[in-house]
């Protein structure tokens, strides 16, 4: 039944199951041809026959001609439109929702990106109402593996990779992964400055990270998106984490450069390469704090004297023998002295405006501001602040007039109407006596 499956060998895994499942098929079909051709004939056992019969030895393998040393078995075989079985039975689709600021480069950017998916038969969609992408397969789709290669594009697209380096994510040879790393550090300013130290110094540590790596990497807000090949984007995520848990790039740079150097060396290639890499301790050594000297207090030999009771104060001053109107009188005494001293202080206050300043002090000053200043200048502008003035003051005039004309106005029609309804009701009353009068 695996046979009939729709499998893609354009992936390692996928080729290598294959591969296990053929050499399997074909060991078992070896083994019973092997089983039928040497196995014994059923006669009667006789009595002479006392030791069992021998088990048929199952680790022969036939020899396979087509199978030479030259083949790569890891070599990924590219995958074309011959070898699809046809179109998938069901839609498949995926979204990413994307940031406000990436709307106008990803509008932009669009045709290229529907142009590159057609050859594969997928619809691209971007919605801008909604802020999202989505791609799904057509019955045009023959490659049933690239609907996973075409979300992985558009999760690059919304974390701010350029189209150029996100379109290579359609190769078979390349791989993303996109690096979550907002939450590994609470504090904010600390997130900073760990994330900066990734990046390096114009980038130094980062483009050095690339080097070894074989990858593309960007840091983009909360995130780290790496391209390249399985090996390197697990380097690339392992010194990711490590920096933002506080170990510096630096220290897996230099495992990786010396692990580059040993890579070239055919006689180490199946050695253990631990006694040539270095081994970083953790030192966090703690700064101590300058300890402030306490000053010892003075401990007497004696308790302190009991402090007084409010009624032996009372009793020192005599208070405690006087009686209310006595303590009453008193305290008005009291208010009219501190009323008395601030009206004094009050007066005293109003009278330093008055006095007048000392002479023979700010004459240079003086001196210099009117020869500064230029006296026909500065009399225009005085008379031109006066007619403005005067001028406002003239407006203001006139519109007071004409609301009060209009007040008066309002107050006469008032009066009138007033005086109008009342003889009105006078008249009624006058009616209404007569009428009585008469009915009488």
């Amino acid at each position: 039944p695996l046979c009939a499956l729709q499998v893609r060998p354009a992936r390692s895994s996928c080729a290598s199951f294959l591969e296990q499942y053929r050499r399997a098929s074909s060991s078992s079909a070896c083994d019973s041809m092997s089983d039928t051709e040497g196995a014994p004939s059923q006669e009667p056992a006789t009595s002479s026959d006392a030791l069992p019969a021998k088990k048929p030895k199952r680790n022969y393998r036939r020899e396979k001609p087509w199978d030479t040393d030259d083949i790569d078995h890891w070599k990924i075989e590219p995958f074309t439109p011959e070898d699809s079985s046809g179109a998938p039975f069901e839609e498949s689709s995926f979204a990413v929702l994307f940031p406000q600021y990436r709307e106008k480069y990803l509008k932009d950017v669009w045709p290229a990106v529907t142009a590159a998916l057609e050859k594969y038969g997928i619809k691209c969609e971007l919605n801008l109402i909604e802020g999202s992408m989505t791609v799904r397969t057509t019955k045009k789709t023959w490659d049933p593996y690239m609907i996973l290669n075409a979300r992985d594009l558009i999760k690059l697209l919304a974390r701010s990779v350029p189209v150029q380096q996100a379109l290579k994510i359609l190769n078979d040879d390349v791989f993303c992964d996109i690096i979550k790393i907002g939450k590994i550090v609470r504090n904010r300013e600390r997130f900073v400055k760990r994330r900066q130290r990734l990046v390096g110094p114009e980038g130094a540590t980062l483009k050095a990270l690339e080097l070894l790596t074989e990858c593309y990497i960007l840091v983009q807000g909360n995130t780290v998106s790496a391209m390249g090949s399985p090996k390197g984007l697990k380097n690339v995520r392992r010194v990711v984490l490590d920096c933002m848990n506080n170990i510096h790039p630096v220290y897996n740079l230099k495992t990786l450069m010396i692990k580059r150097e040993l890579m070239k060396d055919p006689m180490l290639q199946n050695e253990n390469w631990d006694r040539f890499l270095p081994q970083f301790k953790k030192r966090n050594i703690k700064r101590k704090k300058p300890q402030k000297e306490k000053k010892k207090k003075d401990k007497a030999l004696f308790p302190p004297e009991q402090l007084p009771r409010k009624v032996d104060i009372q009793m020192e001053t005599g208070e405690y023998f006087l009686t209310k109107q006595q303590v009453a009188q008193r305290e008005a005494e009291e208010r009219s002295k501190r009323e008395s001293d601030k009206r004094a202080q009050r007066v005293e206050e109003r009278a330093k405006r008055f006095i007048a300043p000392e002479e023979g002090t700010g004459e240079k000053k003086s001196e210099q501001k009117r020869n500064d200043v230029d006296v026909s200048g500065t009399v225009e502008k005085l008379k031109r602040k006066a007619k403005e003035a005067s001028d406002a003051d003239k407006q203001r005039k006139k519109t007071r007039k004409a609301a009060n004309g209009e007040q008066k106005a309002m107050k006469k029609e008032k009066a009138t109407s007033e005086s109008s309804s009342k003889a009105d009701k006078k008249e009624k009353k006058k009616k209404k006596k007569k009428d009585k009068r008469k009915e009488s």
